[in-house]
């Protein structure tokens, strides 16, 4: 498994966007424990991402995750600015940042010239290894109905222009703007995969494969299943614990498809419904369980997920149920965000989402 994570820069003062990535990738390489090509640049000149290698353990991401975060604050922090592990700017800017001078950056703000401008979000993808691409497909199905509560969970982006969106992910809203993004179909087989992706891009609805921004897909480059629910985590240990709910639902999936035993069963319509409803409460309310098909408590939900992450190993599941148990007390990113704001004005949430380099 692999975890790509994106990140903001902000100004240390206002804690609005600066257009500082190709300084901050400068530094970035003079960090001796940043290999070449872990840091890489994103969509708008305020964004950068990083990707750990294949690990094989969880310990292994949290690791890397906290060696990349950590390396890529201090070069952040030589350039004058911080790095932001939340999901949207959460102030006020003045102007567009610009777009990174790329010609394929470039054709997307041609062609949705203020979608691209409000791209100041940040997310968390999650790779999987499968055996194939039609175990991909499995797993791609069977974890479509996982996608609300994985979105409710990971919320971390409360704030939008300088106000709260009343939004726990406000970056589930902006993203899903995009032609091919929120949950996707389910699928036949490998090849109806295939065929259904290609049509998007013969029939020039979408540029390339690269613009299939669903919250769960196929990868294109590496043997796995990319799980992009996710706002960017406040702690790496979140976000390790994200990849272990992740993990955890995906050899469920394999399983239960070798057993023939029936996936949940979630209309399209009550899925989009479902991915709204965990965007704008995040943990705060209800949660859609889809083994009983409706709303149910925060508590509730995670306490089916927690009956799927019995059955990882010891390891795994050290790496994420004390810390889903420990997101019903204290709250998700979105919760946080917005205990700090109200209990410290702007300056203690700028600390928040910038002074996360403690680890997890």
């Amino acid at each position: 498994m692999g975890v790509e994570e994106e990140y903001l820069l902000l100004d240390p003062v206002t804690g609005l966007p600066v257009a500082r990535a190709a300084e901050v990738r400068r530094a970035a390489d003079l960090q001796d424990a940043l290999a070449a090509g872990e840091v890489q640049r994103e969509l708008l000149q305020a964004q950068l991402e990083i990707a750990t290698p294949v690990c094989r353990t969880l310990d292994e991401v949290g690791g890397h995750l906290l060696r990349m975060r950590h390396s890529l604050d201090i070069a952040a922090r030589e350039t004058g600015c911080r790095l932001a592990a939340c999901g949207a700017a959460p102030f006020n800017w003045r102007r567009p940042v610009p777009v990174t001078p790329t010609a394929r950056y470039r054709a997307m703000h041609s062609r949705a010239p203020r979608l691209t401008d409000e791209q100041l979000i940040a997310g968390m993808h999650i790779h999987v290894g499968v055996p194939g691409r039609q175990a991909g497909v499995v797993v791609l199905n069977r974890l479509r109905p996982w996608l609300p509560l994985l979105v409710a969970l990971a919320a971390n982006s409360p704030m939008w222009q300088g106000q709260d969106s009343g939004f726990a992910s406000w970056r589930t809203l902006v993203f899903g703007r995009w032609p091919a993004s929120g949950a996707p179909p389910s699928f036949a087989d490998a090849a109806d995969y295939r065929h259904r992706v290609d049509e998007l891009v013969a029939g020039g609805l979408i540029p390339d494969t690269g613009q299939v921004y669903w919250h769960i897909r196929l990868s294109e480059r590496y043997p796995t299943v990319e799980v992009r629910a996710a706002d960017v985590q406040l702690r790496a240990d979140e976000a390790v614990m994200l990849a272990g709910a992740v993990r955890a639902l995906a050899t469920r999936a394999l399983a239960d498809e070798r057993e023939h035993r029936p996936a949940p069963d979630v209309r399209p319509e009550v899925l989009s419904a479902a991915l709204w409803h965990a965007a704008r409460y995040g943990t705060a309310n209800t949660v859609f369980d889809p083994r009983a098909g409706r709303l149910v408590p925060a508590a509730e939900a995670v306490d089916t997920l927690l009956t799927i992450i019995e059955d990882a190993s010891a390891a795994d599941r050290r790496h994420t149920a004390p810390l889903l148990e420990r997101l019903l007390r204290e709250g998700n990113g979105a919760t946080r965000q917005r205990r700090a704001l109200r209990l410290g004005g702007r300056a203690r949430l700028l600390r928040m989402i910038t002074d996360w380099t403690g680890g997890a």
